[in-house]
């Protein structure tokens, strides 16, 4: 089943991009799309199982929105995109915990019980409402710190 989505805008956000620095732009990319999945990994959390027993270390607890992924993730993810240079990347899900695998998709002892796929169908709309309304947010912030930071130097030079 495939879905087509629509997005628009795009030249107009590349051009406010354009009026911060490359890191300020990264950065505003970055805040952005984290601030975005984080109600995404709320919902993956609540599906997730919570084992009381584990003291807090489940698969529950490792569910984390974010830019570093753990160096067995690093791994399989320069597997898959080897020759993608893309700016900014953000990860949401599970953490390195062997069981997130066998949850999300079963074994041959274990049927799948899905909590990452269920968010994502549950929350892909409103994530890119969410991710439009941030992203002009943090630029419109980003341009005035830009701005004043330019006046104040003009005003000592």
């Amino acid at each position: 089943m495939s879905e087509i989505v629509k997005l628009t805008g795009f030249k107009e956000l590349d051009k406010e991009l354009e009026r911060l620095s490359k890191a300020a732009g990264k950065g505003v990319l970055r805040r952005s799309m984290i601030k975005a999945a984080e109600p995404m990994a709320q919902i993956a959390r609540a599906l997730a199982p919570n084992d009381p027993a584990t003291g807090g270390f489940d698969l529950e607890a490792s569910i984390k929105v974010g830019t570093r992924l753990s160096r067995s993730q690093k791994k399989a993810h320069r597997k898959m995109f080897r020759d993608d240079r893309a700016a900014v990347e953000v990860f949401m899900g599970a953490g390195p915990l062997p069981q997130a695998i066998n949850q999300e998709f079963g074994n041959r002892r274990h049927g799948p019980q899905p909590f990452i796929r269920p968010s994502w169908d549950q929350d892909r709309g409103p994530l890119l409402d969410r991710l439009g309304q941030q992203l002009w947010s943090e630029i419109e912030k980003s341009v005035k710190r830009a701005e004043a930071r330019a006046a104040k130097l003009a005003a000592k030079g």
